[in-house]
């Protein structure tokens, strides 16, 4: 076997930083329906004694762009804006209260925060 025959062990690592270098030179381009929530933002969420608290990116998105839904188990971000559009459904760890949810958006940030919901309830016997 010829040392031309190998395999380069660095040809995959090259391929992905061309590809990756090509996805954000197309951006604004023929791609640009891929730059969305799921790729380029960071969602982290906390959990607390009381209450869940959840802090989304949101680069490039004004205040009045954006839509939040909650069903008390799945929390859903939409925006849209002239470069962009967000839509993405984030499972909560923990049941909360959708009702009780407080939201604040500052400079592209989005932070939710909601009670959590009490685990069960109890029940009066007659």
């Amino acid at each position: 076997m010829d040392r031309d025959d190998r395999d380069d062990p660095f040809g995959d690592l090259f391929e992905e930083i061309e590809r990756m270098m090509n996805q954000m030179a197309n951006a604004n381009g023929d791609h640009a329906d891929d730059a969305g929530f799921g790729t380029e933002t960071h969602v982290d969420t906390y959990v607390e004694d009381d209450t869940v608290r959840l802090v989304a990116d949101l680069p490039g998105v004004s205040k009045d762009d954006l839509s939040l839904q909650c069903d008390g188990e799945t929390l859903t971000v939409s925006a849209a804006s002239d470069r962009r559009e967000y839509d993405e459904r984030i499972d909560l760890p923990v049941r909360v209260d959708e009702r009780s949810a407080s939201a604040t958006f500052n400079n592209g940030i989005l932070e939710v925060t909601f009670d959590r919901a009490d685990d069960s309830a109890s029940i009066d016997v007659s």
